[in-house]
Formats: C-alpha cells, structure tokens, sequence
C-alpha cells in the first residue's frame, strides 16, 4: 500500500516465442549468409564508393549503378541487404554533384 492507502497494482505478461527449429528470424536472414563480415573492410562497397568519391566522384556513378542493378545481376554478394544504405547514399551523392555540375556549367557559360 502506498501512502494514501491504495494498493499498487502490477501486471505481469508473459510473451512466449514459438520458432520454427529455434529459427526467430524473418526468412532468408535464418541461414547465416549474411553472418559474414561485408568486403571493403567491414564497411561495404556503397560505404567505401561513398567515402572515396569525395576524392574520385566517378566512384559515386559505378555505386549509383550498383544500386539501381543489384536486382538485376546475379552475384549474391550484391543483394545483401546491408549494402543498399551505402550504394543509396552515393546516388544521392553523384545526384548532387551531377546537379552542383550542371549549375556550374551553366553559370561559367552565362558569365563567358
């Protein structure tokens, strides 16, 4: 009882989880394929693309070219899930600087 005389209630559930042969996972994450650390250091090849083409920006268009195939090619190792954060933020990247480039051009030629 607390101190205006009331009882504290509390409740109690129990959430029991029913997999299939210890298996919690939705389908196609159960068979430890993506377990493995992803290339380019651990980061994946979007992340590394990404990271480099600050120096290279041409890398930003091959990973902008990965995102918009991987469905489409047939190495398993680009429809890993984890790789599409990295490959969409280098499309963002060749999109801004595809668009910071034609903005330029455009201004060197009105002033030319």
């Amino acid at each position: 009882m607390d101190e205006e005389g009331h009882q504290k209630m509390t409740e109690v559930v129990v959430v029991q989880v029913h997999g299939n042969e210890g298996n919690f996972f939705p389908d196609g994450y159960s068979d430890g394929h993506f377990d493995k650390p992803l290339r380019c250091f651990g980061c994946g090849i979007g992340w590394v693309s990404f990271i480099l083409g600050f120096a290279f920006p041409p890398l930003w268009y091959f990973a902008t070219f990965l995102y918009y195939e991987n469905q489409y090619l047939n190495d398993p190792y680009l429809k890993d899930p984890r790789e599409r954060p990295g490959l969409a933020a280098s499309a963002i990247a060749a999109l801004i600087c595809s668009v910071s480039l034609l903005i330029s051009g455009m201004i060197v030629l009105m002033c030319w």
